[in-house]
């Protein structure tokens, strides 16, 4: 009866952490990583891109306007600049409507 009781306490303990594994993607939300521009950047270019990875995302927008990543999640988006500061949003929003947003400062000389 011991052996069973260790068992069955065994099994709860593998399927409560099972599910905790599967459902932390869903608790934790969007999220949005930039490999380039890094912020504060200065260039002499007018021509930058934006890129990155985005997880657990139904919709990405720069600036308002979509951007569709490929099925890794990784993302490119090539922008001419006026010369000047700018200020580049991007916007990725999960299923249930949860919002991160990522900045970054570009200076165009």
């Amino acid at each position: 009866m011991p052996t069973f009781r260790l068992f069955l306490i065994l099994l709860i303990v593998i399927v409560v952490g099972y599910g905790f594994n599967e459902a932390f993607p869903l608790l934790s939300g969007p999220k949005i990583k930039l490999s380039s521009p890094v912020n504060g950047m200065t260039t002499t270019s007018d021509i930058v891109t934006i890129a990155g990875t985005a997880k657990r995302v139904v919709a990405l927008s720069f600036d308002g306007e979509p951007i569709l990543p490929n099925r890794t999640g990784t993302f490119s988006k090539t922008l001419a600049l006026p010369r000047g500061g700018a200020i580049l949003t991007l916007t990725a929003m999960d299923r249930f409507g949860r919002t991160v947003t990522k900045k970054r400062t570009i200076f165009v000389q």
